[in-house]
């Protein structure tokens, strides 16, 4: 079991750090509220055992101290109702005597939100001071924040020094991404696919060296496929390309045939005439795109290649989409993957769906619940696939 699950909170005033990172519209209203539910449950056993709570979080990025865009005030009357209609309170700050004199105050059962920490250049800067006085407001650290693990801030990586061993934990957030990403690196398996996507190859070559020590096969869509075709000779019109990564592409390739792993390249692509949702539309062999047209998703000859690899599949790591499917013609490619890896997951593979863009369009699609597990944390959960040590993990586990 693990420590957080057996863990008692009677009587404890348990600090937990929160991504409450969400979009708010003009009128402040929360847009996507699935980083505030994802951390419910952690809120709700804390309360449940007797202990109470007080959550830290950032919104956005406040340049000049306080302002009324970023303020966590806009949070409150939602995350009561999520909480099934338990008062939330509030303090107008994160330290300082008002936050200090609430927390104190705080009985078993009651929940406190603090002010936004990113209102404090401390908060970033990772000032131990300014950790310290976050401490002393909880008599337990939970970190439930995944979203921000990669960042050596002082609310996600300094403050646990603060905490006895025995008093600092992952929330149930943060140990289902942590084991899940594991599963994926460490436990894996084979046949291993992973599916990367995204406009640019210069944001996923850590990724892609990465696993080339653990995966079988290594699917590549989206604009960054373009540049692995023009390495490989093809031509590809007008088509997303990084001419200066193009010699990276090739000893990706290189490295990808020594270690005997399989990149899948799509075989055929929707083209446009230009960059809009209006464009006309063909279709043509990626290695061979008319000049003056771009590849803007894949095409059918791909997404049935493709399907085929990830329905063999154990293990499938997604991470990016296969075109611009925010736009109804070139959404195709990557619905038809989120079918797939639905599928190979109902057939008992273990999937997971990271990275921002993959997200969105799994929840657009209407997949969520059809796959393993959707990481929350976009950039952090790239950097720990790229192989390096997650601060906000480390200062739990020292």
């Amino acid at each position: 079991m693990s420590k957080f699950s057996n863990f008692n909170f009677n009587g404890q005033k348990a600090l937990i750090r929160v991504d409450f990172n969400v979009p708010l519209d003009a009128a402040y209203q929360i847009t996507d509220d699935n980083r505030m539910r994802a951390t419910i449950p952690t809120i709700k056993k804390i309360l449940a055992d007797g202990g109470s709570v007080i959550l830290m979080s950032h919104l956005g990025r406040p340049k000049d101290g306080p302002s009324e865009k970023y303020s966590l005030k806009h949070l409150v009357h939602h995350l009561s109702e999520l909480l099934g209609g338990i008062p939330v309170q509030f303090a107008d700050d994160c330290i300082g005597t008002e936050a200090y004199n609430k927390a104190k105050a705080l009985k078993p059962g009651e929940v406190l939100l603090l002010e936004n920490l990113r209102f404090y250049k401390e908060e970033e800067l990772g000032d131990k001071s300014f950790a310290e006085k976050l401490a002393h407001l909880g008599t337990v650290y939970v970190n439930d924040a995944f979203g921000t693990a990669h960042r050596a801030h002082a609310s996600t990586a300094v403050i646990a020094q603060f905490f006895p061993a025995d008093k600092k934990m992952f929330g149930l957030l943060m140990e289902a991404e942590v084991s899940s990403a594991e599963k994926i690196m460490h436990q894996a398996e084979k046949p291993f696919v992973a599916i990367i996507g995204g406009a640019k190859v210069s944001d996923k070559i850590l990724i892609i060296e990465n696993l080339l020590k653990r995966a079988t096969d290594i699917i590549i869509g989206g604009g960054m496929a373009y540049t692995f075709m023009k390495a490989k000779g093809g031509s590809i019109g007008n088509s997303l390309c990084e001419d200066d990564r193009i010699t990276t592409a090739k000893e990706l390739l290189l490295a990808a045939e020594k270690q005997g792993v399989c990149i899948h390249l799509p075989g055929d692509s929707i083209i446009a005439n230009k960059f809009a949702a209006d464009a006309e539309t063909s279709t043509s062999p990626s290695n061979n795109i008319p000049d003056g047209w771009m590849g803007l998703d894949i095409g059918p000859e791909a997404c049935e290649q493709f399907t085929h690899i990830i329905h063999s599949a154990k293990t499938i790591l997604w991470n990016g989409p296969m075109g611009v499917f925010e736009m109804p013609k070139f959404q195709h490619g990557t619905k038809a993957i989120a079918v797939a890896v639905a599928e190979a997951t109902q057939k008992g593979a273990f999937s997971l769906v990271g990275g921002g863009d993959s997200v969105a369009a799994v929840n657009q699609f209407g997949f969520a619940n059809k796959v393993s597990y959707v990481s929350t944390g976009g950039g952090a959960m790239l950097e720990y696939f790229e192989g390096k040590v997650l601060p906000g993990i480390a200062a739990i586990n020292s």
